[in-house]
């Protein structure tokens, strides 16, 4: 599979299959509907492509400027950081609308999505790795 389809692949099968379990998940803590926990989990995961794309812009434009490069442990962990401490900045307000919460129960209820998506993405890059092989990146010695 060339590169580009990979990455879309990988990023539709991650999305929808967020999406299912999210919607669920948050119908059944919130004691919800499923079509609007469903809705909500569809744009979250909107919010999250989208903030993925600026966020990344704006590091690489950091990175770049930086006297040391490459991506060692530390910047890794300030790119997760970053990301993730963004994501729930953007997501409270429009949980706590969305479930006509408060901004702390959203704010917990982000908590419980951000553990499940770290777990999650773990096991869904193993499984797609698994079933599509690995990328070029991760097979080919890179000389940097």
């Amino acid at each position: 599979m060339n590169p580009l389809t990979r990455r879309i692949v990988q990023a539709v099968l991650y999305e929808a299959i967020a999406i299912a379990a999210v919607g669920p998940g948050l119908a059944l803590f919130f004691a919800e509907p499923m079509t609007s926990t469903l809705g909500l989990a569809v744009l979250m995961s909107t919010i999250a492509l989208v903030w993925n794309y600026i966020f990344n812009g704006l590091f690489e434009r950091w990175e770049v400027r930086q006297d040391t490069k490459g991506r060692s442990f530390k910047r890794r962990v300030m790119h997760g950081l970053g990301f993730e401490g963004g994501l729930v900045f953007l997501l409270i307000p429009v949980v706590a609308y969305w479930l006509n919460t408060s901004l702390l129960a959203a704010f917990v209820t982000n908590l419980g999505v951000l553990v499940f998506f770290f777990v999650y993405a773990i096991v869904f890059t193993w499984a797609f790795d698994r079933i599509f092989g690995l990328p070029q990146s991760a097979t080919k010695r890179n000389e940097d």
